[in-house]
């Protein structure tokens, strides 16, 4: 059973994998809750903490890669670029889990000038909000079929 606790807070880690997928299956799966929910949160937002942290590296890698395969920007970029027009880091943070995946919605926020701490901030807000939201609806929705 441990093993997949720990298998929670890897698959939490992965970008695009994420809280979105893994909180539901985990408790479909059986597991507890409460330890789904803790787990997936601190697996994420232990991996979007390099993404702000080192924003700086990664926009230069991503220079360089776009540079040599010669391309535009991606739908998911231009989805976040809107989102940050419109509403701000705030939106952005609170959007980017289910729009971009929180890990791009992070380096969006840094390429768009956001304040480290501030992108911090928000993003584990996000975070812990849509970790509640998808646990405490996963949980009422298998109350429904039972």
């Amino acid at each position: 059973m441990l093993f997949e606790y720990v298998l929670v807070f890897i698959a939490a880690a992965i970008p695009w994998f994420e809280i979105a997928v893994v909180i539901p299956l985990g408790i479909v799966r059986g597991l507890s809750p409460f330890w789904v929910m803790l787990l997936a949160f601190v697996g994420n937002v232990i991996t979007v903490l390099p993404v702000v942290f080192g924003a700086d590296k990664i926009m230069e890698w991503y220079a360089k890669r776009r540079e040599k395969k010669g391309k535009e920007s991606s739908n998911r970029n231009d989805r976040g670029r809107r989102i940050w027009n419109k509403y701000g880091l705030p939106g952005l943070a609170l959007l980017g889990p289910i729009v971009t995946g929180i890990h791009l919605a992070a380096l969006i926020a840094m390429t768009l000038g956001a304040q480290k701490t501030s992108a911090t901030i928000w993003l584990t807000i996000s975070l812990g909000i849509w970790t509640l939201v998808l646990g405490i609806g996963t949980i009422l929705g298998l109350d429904i079929f039972l």
